[in-house]
């Protein structure tokens, strides 16, 4: 997954700004993003705090682990099965 040049907090602290009633064109000027990428901000983090953010990453983080430890594991059961299949 590529990795974010930006910060949680800057994250945060752009969508604070906006808030306070600076307006987003402005503040995308000023960071270097684009309109689309401070609405996806907007829609994912908004009325978050440094702390739920980071804990919604690390929830993010172990279900990607999950859920590749659930394909493994599925491919494996499938070799097994068509093992079996051929043997008998």
């Amino acid at each position: 997954m590529k990795k974010s040049r930006f910060t949680d907090s800057q994250i945060i602290d752009a969508l604070k700004r906006a808030e306070a009633g600076l307006v987003v064109p402005e503040l995308c000027r000023e960071l270097g993003i684009s309109s689309a990428t401070f609405y996806k901000w907007r829609a994912k983090f908004c009325g978050m705090d440094a702390s739920l953010m980071a804990r919604m990453k690390e929830l993010e983080e172990e279900n990607r682990r999950l859920r590749k430890m659930y394909v493994e594991e599925k491919l494996k059961a499938e070799i097994v099965s068509e093992a079996l299949a051929k043997k008998w």
